[in-house]
């Protein structure tokens, strides 16, 4: 089992700046990849980015290439996103999750993870 607990979020201008946290607990952090997604109200739960196992792949969603960052640092099984020139669309809860050490390869479906966070609330003002 692992648990997963975001951190991060809060109000922003448009163009601003928000790093947020995932910490994981239960099972070694270096054994899955993990990634975030975001659902804006009435919308879908959708894909933003996704970081291999030992932290060398990584690829994003094409709305958020050049302003987001993902990133990890499995000594404090941690994994963040840097979140930079924040636009209004960006607002939404993001969730961080975890694929369980199912695979190799990285997952960019819902469906290809077994654990996620509560959630963690961005919004950006115009």
């Amino acid at each position: 089992q692992v648990q997963l607990v975001e951190s991060g979020g809060g109000l922003v201008q448009a163009g601003g700046s928000l790093r947020l946290s995932c910490a994981a607990s239960g099972r070694t952090s270096n054994t899955y990849n993990m990634a975030w997604f975001r659902q804006a109200p009435g919308k879908e739960r959708e894909f933003v980015a996704v970081i291999s196992r030992g932290g060398g792949r990584s690829s994003y969603t094409d709305s958020v290439k050049g302003r987001f960052t993902i990133s990890r640092d499995n000594a404090k099984n941690t994994v963040y996103l840097q979140t930079n020139s924040l636009k209004p669309e960006d607002t939404a809860v993001y969730y961080c999750a975890a694929d369980g050490g199912r695979f190799s390869e990285l997952g960019y479906r819902i469906a290809d993870y077994d654990y996620w966070g509560q959630g963690t609330q961005v919004t950006v003002s115009s």
